[in-house]
């Protein structure tokens, strides 16, 4: 029996997709191998959103190759996408396939074997026009379960190379996704999680139909689904009728990430973002309204070029003043290729690492004053895997549904399951937690 090795490079995207091509090779009677042993094939699903990702790839690339010389090595995903010649330079790289044609790759591998040609498949992904179905009956990781809703980006944020790696928006058929939801609750999953590049753009290359319209028919024909999460989505994306949406549904979850990358009006003027801080906080308003105590994470970018010490303050206060409950946050990477990468005024790294600490700091006293309000108060979450931090200690950690990390004890009989725990201490990264009890059929018990 052949083997098959996978190694991930990047975002959540990424790693759904893993598990797609996984699914391919399964099908073809392949057995999956660790990545640092031999096999018979090696697929590396690359990522390009810094320079430093392109490096990266490039030596995972590399260290399959010296792992197995005889292997057929893969290369996909975004880098391969944007740099497919500069990968095909590299010696032992056998087949390139881009963010697109994934369900051809046991072909090239055919192809491959027979004519030991090294063969480059990156077509150009702006004629794009159709979403490439990849179906993912179930993964690897037994407790949330990732379900890709849509592919590409319109934006063009001057320091995003995202869309000449992915394309321009296409949206996934409402029936696959609802077909696709049925089969991950159906393999036991409790809690689905919508990704794509663009979540929230969802729907707007359909005719009639859209995000709201999609949560709507999750909760109407997914019987069993218990927790619904979108992985990320814009402030412009939420609109009216999606908080709506929100606020009636009982399975999407109380937490949202909505990237903000910058508090100034004039940095996200020159990152070509499609909001002003005036309209992200009206619909922060909003939202309140609908879902008084979600949990709002984003993601931030400091360093921008030019960013003054003023811009930079009007990031902190904002994030500050509307109570984020976790930021990611990124000090500016130039990525060649973009319009910001030839902006004037880029900033000094030592600058850049300062706010960086400073938006840290900040994020820890927000998380834990976000956490402390439900010190005492019994919450359900789902626990994932033995705690990382102490493995031996008999300790299990996992999310609640408006995404606060809780460790408890437990035992492997929990995992994936949706248990009630009382928050004992709050804190953070983690809260300590108390075994309530577990949630049989969905029907909440009174603790």
């Amino acid at each position: 029996m052949s083997t098959v090795a996978f190694h991930t490079l990047g975002c959540k995207v990424n790693h759904y997709e893993t598990e797609a091509i996984w699914q391919l090779f399964k099908d073809a009677d392949y057995e999956r191998a660790e990545f640092e042993g031999r096999a018979d094939v090696y697929v590396i699903n690359t990522c390009t959103v810094t320079n430093t990702s392109d490096k990266k790839s490039r030596q995972v690339i590399r260290r399959a190759i010296r792992t197995n010389p005889d292997a057929v090595v893969c290369v996909t995903g975004c880098y391969a996408q944007t740099s497919s010649a500069e990968i095909m330079e590299i010696p032992g790289v056998d087949i390139v396939v881009g963010t697109q044609d994934r369900t051809k790759l046991l072909g090239y591998i055919e192809q491959y074997r027979r004519e030991r040609q090294p063969i480059n498949a990156v077509g150009n992904i702006m004629k794009n026009r159709v979403y490439e179905e990849l179906d993912v009956p179930s993964f690897t990781d037994r407790t949330r379960a990732s379900l890709k809703i849509q592919e590409g980006c319109n934006n063009f944020c001057t320091f995003c190379i995202i869309p000449w790696a992915r394309g321009l928006m296409r949206s996934r058929d409402p029936e696959e996704v609802i077909h696709q939801a049925r089969q991950l609750v159906d393999a036991g999953y409790k809690e689905i999680v919508l990704t794509g590049i663009h979540t929230g753009g969802y729907g707007e290359d359909l005719k009639e139909y859209n995000l709201a319209q999609l949560l709507r028919d999750i909760e109407a024909q997914v019987p069993g689904l218990k927790r619904l999460r979108i992985s990320s989505i814009e402030a412009s994306q939420l609109t009216d009728e999606v908080i709506a949406v929100l606020k009636a549904s009982n399975i999407v979850v109380r937490h949202l990430h909505i990237p903000i990358q910058s508090g100034s009006d004039t940095v996200l003027k020159r990152m070509r973002r499609k909001y002003t801080m005036a309209f992200f906080a009206e619909r922060l308003e909003r939202l309140r309204d609908a879902l008084p105590d979600f949990a709002l994470t984003s993601d931030v970018i400091v360093g921008f070029p030019g960013e003054t010490e003023e811009e930079f303050m009007e990031t902190f206060e904002f994030i500050r003043d509307h109570r984020f409950a976790e930021l990611h946050v990124f000090p500016y990477s130039m990525r060649i290729g973009t319009p910001a990468a030839r902006m004037d005024n880029q900033i000094d790294e030592a600058v850049k690492n300062e706010r960086v600490h400073r938006l840290l700091q900040l994020n820890d006293q927000l998380a834990k004053e976000y956490a402390s309000a439900y010190e005492g108060q019994v919450l359900e979450m789902i626990p994932e895997e033995p705690f990382k931090e102490d493995p031996e200690s008999g300790l299990y950690e996992g999310y609640t549904d408006n995404y606060m990390k809780v460790v408890i004890p437990a035992d492997e009989s929990m995992v994936g399951k949706i248990v009630r725990v009382k928050i004992t201490k709050a804190g953070y990264p983690y809260n300590e937690g108390a075994f309530v009890r577990v949630i049989e059929d969905g029907t909440v018990p009174v603790a």
